[in-house]
């Protein structure tokens, strides 16, 4: 059995009152407090998440911006220093080895933050292309990675003196006692947030000082479980759910991150194709109309027929509904609004198609 990998904060976590479990090779705090209620408080106040087990790359080196260019989905032409942009990174027959944010350095210094177990695939799907003067390092373990989430984050940075006026996506490098930290109008919430990249080894400074400033804004630390069903009520996909080697960015409504206009990104003939032809299946919400909750896995149906599979599932603290994502058959016609079962250990539970997101945080 592989040794589970920790991050830089596990006695932190331990001393908070945090239980445990393996997401993507990582022990990681699921919850301290109860999900719900950590949830709650990133709705409606403030949440912190250490999600320090995300990778982290560089590429650098003349060109670099050029090059990433060539090789992820999204257009790096479209934003510029100061800035990162969601993307994805493909393989030529249109799977996703993974989403990521790349933050835009300098034209010769590109910074990736990809999912913690596809790291070592970006990095060499990139290094199997790259010119010899480009340099292309994982840093997984180089830096932390904690996210302020929630109406009261800026309270919270502001506490702390880091900066909090970039437009989302934008980022800024600062400092907090000493230790450099990059901050990102970022986030996986929905909620308005920034995301924390201190170096690994000096994050427990910044961490404590989160802590603190979160509970003075009446928030509090949150965990995966938190983390999944906050994801989960605004769509937001997760790879290996939403989004992997058989499901592409068009069947994941991912497309408004693909660069359609460029001459080159991995997958770009394959992706093309299908955008011209139709996805055979597209993402939909699926919203409970009884009590239950969905899981990943589950058959969708419409009368007796099967239409599709469930991605992800839960149920949602602020609609106070089960909610889940499914992958369905664009042959079937589905229309938002129309009801579908799913089969449930053998139970068909009528659930309600809706487009995500399922929670509007805006009018919150």
């Amino acid at each position: 059995m592989t040794e589970l990998l920790d991050g830089p904060l596990k006695e932190r976590h331990r001393e908070l009152g945090a239980s445990f479990a393996e997401f993507s090779g990582w022990l990681m705090p699921v919850s301290y407090a109860g999900t719900v209620s950590e949830h709650n408080a990133t709705r409606n106040t403030v949440g912190l998440f250490d999600v320090s087990h995300l990778g982290k790359a560089l590429v650098r080196g003349p060109g670099a911006a050029r090059f990433v260019n060539s090789a992820l989905t999204n257009d790096l032409r479209r934003i510029g220093p100061g800035k990162a942009q969601y993307t994805l990174c493909c393989t030529e027959s249109g799977g996703v080895i993974d989403d990521l944010i790349a933050y835009y350095v300098d034209d010769d210094e590109i910074f990736l933050v990809p999912n913690a177990a596809n790291t070592a695939a970006v990095v060499d799907a990139l290094k199997a292309v790259a010119p010899a003067d480009l340099e292309i390092t994982n840093l997984h373990r180089s830096y932390a990675v904690l996210a302020v989430q929630g109406p009261r984050s800026t309270d919270v940075l502001s506490a702390l003196g880091l900066p909090i006026d970039m437009d989302y996506m934008g980022y800024a490098d600062a400092s907090y006692s000493g230790v450099p930290v990059r901050v990102c109008r970022t986030g996986y919430t929905g909620e308005h947030g920034y995301e924390l990249l201190p170096p690994w080894d000096s994050a427990a400074v910044v961490f404590d000082a989160l802590v603190a400033a979160v509970a003075d804004a009446g928030g509090e630390p949150a965990g995966l479980g938190a983390r999944d069903t906050l994801r989960t009520e605004m769509g937001y996909p997760l790879h290996g759910h939403e989004l992997s080697l058989d499901i592409s960015p068009l069947q994941a409504r991912c497309g408004w991150a693909i660069g359609w206009k460029k001459d080159a990104f991995f997958g770009r003939d394959a992706l093309l194709a299908e955008k011209e032809a139709g996805p055979r299946r597209v993402l939909r919400g699926l919203r409970m109309v009884g009590r239950g909750v969905l899981r990943p896995g589950l058959t969708v149906l419409t009368g007796e027929t099967p239409v599709g599979v469930t991605t992800s599932g839960t149920f949602s603290p602020t609609l106070q509904a089960g909610i889940g994502l499914a992958l369905i058959d664009t042959a079937a016609g589905v229309e938002d609004g129309q009801r579908l079962t799913v089969d449930v250990r053998g139970r068909a539970v009528e659930c309600e198609v809706v487009r995500p997101p399922f929670v509007d945080v805006k009018t919150r």
